[in-house]
């Protein structure tokens, strides 16, 4: 892999995601073409070292063959008012649409509209899902659970309500509506291990912080749950792997998390990964980045340094 030779990106959002306006990471070269390297700032160098990982394997061994060449994709609604949130289910041409909540202590009638707007634009027969990241006690989650379902007129799942496994256990106990851990799995210290399936319905895998494809696949197996494969808000080229994990995965019952590159305002290859009638193609292979596009989001040489220390330091711990 041509570490020195990196490439570090700075792409603006669209709107506020996770706390962030500007997406940042690493693409670097490999025998077997590019990989993205883009754990979030908030993440320490431990944690990093399964993005790494994953870049690695998609740099240098591939991906495992698909079993199947397309995959369904929900949209994804950030933190917005009810009627850009109709506006973007509407264009989507997703049937399945993912909706963020919980942004601040008193957004529940914000979400509330929001849910209602998602509805009226999917129609009754489209499929909702909310995602909290983790932010409620159990007492909250059960609460708002119930008014987010009535306003969602049903809701599909509700992604990490709460923080541990034990809350999510209880929240499930409580609530008529289907959890699916996500951070639950991903951050724990052996995600293979991580006790969920009593605590949840849906098991959310993102192969980016979990080391790869094949460990991905491991840690979906292990679950014992359906799985939804979700991005972890990568440009097309670390799509690109969660797409191969979707398309390796036995069984797929819900549409993945996959669109997300609309919540972007660029991309770094010319021919994105975004939804056509809410599927993207399996790829083989990882997009090959635009030269004129690395240069268009180019980090600043400060971000840059930053970006490329941190680099070497995941690299140290193997």
């Amino acid at each position: 892999m041509d570490f020195d030779q990196a490439r570090v990106y700075a792409i603006p959002m669209k709107t506020r995601f996770r706390g962030i306006t500007v997406r940042e990471g690493v693409l670097i070269e490999g025998p077997k073409g590019w990989g993205e390297f883009c754990p979030f700032d908030d993440y320490d160098d431990e944690i990093s070292a399964r993005w790494l990982k994953t870049t690695v394997e998609q740099c240098t061994e591939g991906w495992p063959e698909p079993v199947r060449d397309r995959i369904p994709i929900n949209c994804t609604v950030p933190v917005v008012g009810p009627d850009r949130a109709h506006q973007i289910v509407t264009s989507s041409g997703c049937q399945t649409a993912k909706v963020k909540v919980a942004d601040h202590a008193d957004s529940l009638h914000e979400d509330l509209e929001r849910l209602e707007a998602v509805r009226d634009a999917l129609g009754p027969d489209g499929h909702i899902r909310v995602d909290a990241n983790a932010v409620w006690d159990v007492d909250t989650a059960v609460s708002w659970i119930t008014q987010l379902n009535k306003a969602a007129g049903g809701l599909q799942y509700v992604e990490q309500p709460c923080r541990t496994i034990d809350e999510l256990a209880e929240v499930r106990r409580k609530t008529d509506v289907r959890i699916a851990a996500d951070e639950a799995i991903r951050l724990a210290p052996d995600p293979k291990t991580a006790a969920v399936a009593g605590a949840a319905d849906v098991a959310v895998i993102k192969c980016t912080p979990l080391g790869g494809v094949r460990r991905a696949l491991e840690v979906a197996e292990a679950t014992g749950l359906p799985c939804v494969v979700s991005s972890a808000l990568e440009t097309s080229v670390g799509l690109a792997a969660q797409l191969a994990l979707a398309g390796a995965l036995p069984e797929l019952d819900f549409a993945c998390g996959l669109g997300t590159l609309s919540l972007l305002q660029g991309d770094v290859v010319t021919d994105s990964f975004r939804p056509v009638d809410g599927y993207l193609p399996v790829p083989r292979t990882a997009p090959t980045p635009d030269p004129e596009l690395l240069t268009q989001f180019a980090a600043t040489p400060e971000r840059t340094q930053i970006w490329l220390d941190r680099l070497t330091r995941v690299r140290a711990i193997g």
